[in-house]
Order: structure tokens, then sequence, then C-alpha cells
């Protein structure tokens, strides 16, 4: 796996070369690139063999997430949500949706999720997207808000309240009553194609209920965003080597007074604590990462853990790069730049830094010992 994982890293940093920039700056990454990504199984690594896809455990997978984060966090969260789909349809499909669907997410069409809505982030108790059944069909109405990637999706996995539950369902971009709308200038992740996503009656077949079934919207959400979590994590430690390169090349070859920037002592300082703030991202997202490929019961709190660390020292990491570098890093395009604005999203997406604390307090709560 090493040698192959190593060809793919190489094979995605060749594709995009110092594309990113530009790809910022004009909000979107090449649609016929995104497929052709996707057809190689670059998108959800993994997805098992079987359905066309890399078969990755966590560990793998995260060291390719955060390589693809240091090159480009609109195409890594454009992964992010190809894989959050596949993990969605994997985990709660029946083995007949995941033979349908899987192969086509490996196969070069692409996918988003949508969970948020208007008056529905963290409450899923407001979320008013409805599935309801109509004979052999089912009628979805609703909107969704901020779903990365929407705007390049074939397939669109919506979120809903069903019966006495929740269900996840495919929809096919192209239904009709289907309208995305794209977010024009976001904050960071430019080219991701986020948008929002309206549903207006929109009628499909029965068996695009994954699972054919209600859950409780809790599980039913947190599954998915499981797989996110773990994927912004380790996207968040590559932006932070990002940014320690960029910073360290900067001060080793700028002079000031005399001397090479990285001589100074507050620079220096500045530096030890972005290796410092990657150093500790990459345990944290190593230990959750070895948590899910071992089956271990601290897998949900570890996840959490490990995105918030990783979304925290990252937005410090490219504030603290942005000072490194100063004006040579503040232009729009640059990385460090790119980082500044696309770390804050980190903070709040797949469950914001205040969530996150909450869920790590309630853990600490309910550990042995603690009164």
């Amino acid at each position: 796996m090493g040698d192959d994982l190593s060809s793919a890293m190489t094979s995605v940093t060749l594709r995009v070369g110092d594309l990113a920039g530009e790809w910022d700056r004009t909000g979107l990454i090449p649609r016929d690139l995104l497929r052709e990504l996707g057809a190689e199984g670059r998108l959800c690594a993994e997805v098992p063999e079987q359905y066309g896809g890399w078969g990755l455990g966590s560990m793998h997978s995260g060291a390719y997430t955060a390589h693809v984060g240091s090159l480009c966090s609109s195409l890594r969260s454009v992964m992010t949500s190809q894989g959050m789909a596949a993990w969605t349809i994997q985990r709660l499909g029946t083995a007949e949706q995941a033979a349908a669907h899987l192969p086509r997410l490996t196969g070069g069409e692409l996918a988003a999720v949508g969970f948020s809505e208007p008056g529905a982030g963290s409450d899923l108790s407001a979320m008013t997207t409805t599935v309801r059944r109509d004979g052999d069909t089912v009628v979805v109405d609703g909107h969704k808000k901020w779903v990365t990637a929407a705007h390049y999706a074939d397939l669109l996995v919506i979120v809903g309240r069903h019966e006495d539950g929740a269900v996840a369902v495919v929809v096919p971009a192209d239904t009709p009553g289907v309208r995305i709308e794209r977010i024009a200038d976001p904050l960071g992740c430019r080219a991701a194609g986020h948008a929002d996503v309206h549903l207006d009656g929109v009628r499909l077949p029965a068996d695009s209920v994954l699972g054919g079934h209600a859950l409780p919207p809790a599980l039913l959400v947190t599954t998915a965003l499981a797989y996110g979590r773990m994927s912004v994590a380790w996207g968040c430690v590559g932006i932070l080597r990002a940014c320690l390169a960029a910073a360290t090349a900067h001060a080793a070859g700028r002079q000031q007074f005399g001397r090479p920037l990285a001589e100074h002592q507050l620079v220096a300082g500045h530096l030890a604590d972005l290796y410092t703030a990657e150093q500790v991202a990459t345990r944290v997202c190593e230990h959750a990462s070895r948590c899910w490929d071992e089956g271990s019961p601290d897998q949900v709190v570890a996840t959490v853990l490990a995105k918030h660390v990783s979304a925290t020292q990252a937005a410090r990491g490219a504030a603290t790069a942005v000072q490194v570098l100063a004006s040579a890093g503040s232009r729009d395009g640059h990385a460090v730049a790119r980082a500044y604005r696309d770390t804050k999203l980190m903070e709040i997406i797949e469950g914001s830094n205040e969530m996150c604390r909450l869920m790590l307090a309630q853990h600490a709560l309910s550990a042995p010992g603690a009164s």
C-alpha cells in the first residue's frame, strides 16, 4: 500500500500543480478533473475494492487526505463530500443499494450530502425537510443550505424527516423539482462548490431511501458526520503542513537587520508554535484513525477530539503563518492567505468548535470518576 499511496499522492500533486490559487480566485475546480479523479477512486478512497474503490483503512486514507489538504482545501472538501456520500450509502444502505450506487461514485459521478437547513444546523429537532411515501414512490420537500460540492454533484444524499424518525435518500441532481443555487463568494474553500439545494415535490422510487426505513435523526446524522469529521481533521493536518512549509521557507530566505528572519527569536517562536500545532494535530488524528481501524469503543470521542483539535490548531497556525510571511502571504490566492480563510470554515463545519466542546465535556462528565 505504501508505494501505491505514494504514487497516488504524486499523481494528485502533479494534477493540482500551481492551480489551487487560480481555483480559489475563480471559485471553480474544473469538473472534468473532478470526474477524472473520481473515476480513479481518488475521491472516496475508503470504498471497498469490490465497488471500484481503494479499500483504504482510516490511517492510510488520513495520510492521503492530509496530502490533498496541503495542496488545496477546496479539492479536499469535494473529496470529503464524496467520501461522506459513499460512507452513508455503505453504512445505511442495503447490499443492493451499495452495489447500485458505490460504483457510480468510483466511476466518475460526483456526490454531495445535505444536512443543514435555514433553521436547523446543530439542532436536528428543527429539521423541516420531509420524505413522505406516496404509493411506490417517495416525495421530498425541503431546503438544504451550504451543501459542499452540490454545485458539481450528480447525486445528492439528502437527510429528511420520515414518519417518526429520519432517512437519507439518494436524489439524482437532475430530478424535476431539484434546484441547486450556488453560494457566491464564500469566505473559505471557495472552489468547493457550496450551494443551497431546494427540493420541491421531488418524486423518487421508494428504493431511493437508504435502508428502506426510518432511523433516529441523531443516529443517522452522526453516522455520516463521523466520516466527515475525520476527513476534515486530516485535511487540517495538511493545511498546517502547507503553512509550516511556507513559513519556514520564507523565514529562512528573507533577511532582516542583516540576518535571516528565522534567527530572530520572536519569529523562531512562531515557527516553533507552527511545528507544535502540526505535530499535535497529526498525533490526535493518528489516534482517532487507529480507533477506527481497530474498531475501538473510543472511536466516537476520538473522532470529535481529532476534529476539534485539528481545526483549532489549523486556524491558529494559519494566522501564525500569515504573521510570519506578512505582506508576502497576504495576497489573494497565496497558500497561507487561503489557509487563513479556509481554516475558519473548518472550525464551523461538521460540528462547530462549540458543539465539539459540548460533546467532549459530556464525555468527560460520563467518564469513570466524574462526579
